[in-house]
């Protein structure tokens, strides 16, 4: 054996590749997957082919056992293979993320209404007004315009009744908005508004990425709920199976948590170890699931409910997720958002 084998590995076996596994098995095009398996670097140590379907994407690393991936544009689910020295591996499924609409700006979690409609904000650089502030993506898929007059729109939420509000990180408020798209101001005094979420008694909670979680009682009262350490980008809410209320805002930490507030403002917390944490939401089997890195790989971290983590869909710029109907997840990244077929049930926002 050459000393390159000995430093890069176990010598290739001249023979045909064969996959065991690929994790994580859900994409978005740009994401980076690793391919576990046997004969999977060709001989002389060149690089083997990876093709997602029909289309070859770009090999980051290789070895005897496995091979680092990255999805490329125009890949849709479908299977993966490996191939060297004139053989094709078996194949293994994959399911790669559809786009739905870009050039946008979400800067946390889409929304999506009763009927399936999806709401999106461009929300803008601070002081930006945009032409349209959120954007409505309907059941067939076709991108309106919803909301025009708003200034930095940053987080969307529905209260029982299906009524939306939004918050604005620009001037310190939280807006109720109506179906046909105008809106009143609900509370006022938020700080810099980022994340929001609904408790069982309808109270709405908002994040204020200086520090604070406000709780807004349904006759407006409004109250401090916690503290925490300022964000550099904002607040991201949601509430647990047990409702308690779980927060992440980014720092300037590698190292970052997700807190957990229980109903009387204790804050602890629940998981420590993400790379810059920001939308989350939950399952109906109480695991939780972050727009975050782990261990350095970015994409949707699901942590159990007794704090296990693992990256479930590898992809870049990724602010948030929500949970749609027919088992599927609207993911939105810092331009784009995206459907991806995921079989996993969301817990409803707003429980009875």
């Amino acid at each position: 054996m050459s000393i390159s084998d000995r430093l890069l590995g176990k010598k290739n076996v001249n023979g045909k590749p064969h996959i065991e596994a690929v994790a994580p098995s859900f994409a978005l095009p740009g994401g980076e997957v690793r391919i576990v398996g046997s004969a999977l670097r060709p001989a002389e140590l060149r690089r083997p082919r990876v093709h997602f379907g029909v289309v070859e994407g770009s090999v980051l690393i290789s070895a005897d056992d496995f091979v680092i991936a990255r999805v490329p544009d125009g890949a849709v689910s479908g299977s993966v293979v490996v191939g060297t020295n004139g053989h094709v591996s078996n194949s293994h499924s994959i399911k790669v993320a559809v786009q739905l609409a870009d050039n946008l700006h979400p800067v946390t979690n889409p929304a999506v209404d009763r009927e399936g409609n999806i709401y999106v904000t461009f929300s803008g650089s601070r002081g930006q007004k945009v032409p349209v502030a959120i954007f409505k993506i309907d059941a067939n898929d076709i991108i309106k315009p919803f909301l025009t007059d708003m200034m930095n729109a940053t987080a969307i939420a529905f209260d029982r009744e299906g009524q939306m509000y939004a918050s604005s990180r620009h001037d310190e408020t939280v807006y109720k908005v109506s179906p046909n798209g105008t809106m009143s101001s609900y509370a006022e005094g938020m700080g810099v508004a980022t994340g929001m979420a609904f408790d069982r008694e309808q109270n709405l909670y908002v994040g204020d990425r200086s520090g604070t979680i406000f709780k807004i009682a349904p006759d407006r009262q409004i109250f401090v709920f916690a503290t925490l350490e300022p964000s550099v980008s904002a607040y991201h809410l949601a509430f647990g199976p047990h409702g308690d209320l779980f927060v992440t805002g980014p720092t300037t930490s590698s190292f970052d948590s997700v807190h957990k507030i229980d109903p009387h403002g204790s804050v602890s917390t629940f998981y420590r170890g993400l790379g810059r944490p920001q939308g989350l939401a939950f399952d109906a089997e109480g695991n939780l699931y972050v727009a975050a890195s782990l261990s350095g790989k970015r994409g949707i971290v699901k942590i159990t409910p007794d704090a296990k983590a693992s990256v479930q869909v590898s992809g870049q710029g990724l602010v948030g997720l929500a949970f749609a109907p027919a088992r599927s997840a609207i993911l939105a990244t810092n331009g784009a958002v995206h459907r991806i077929a995921w079989d996993i049930q969301g817990l409803p926002l707003i429980p009875e």
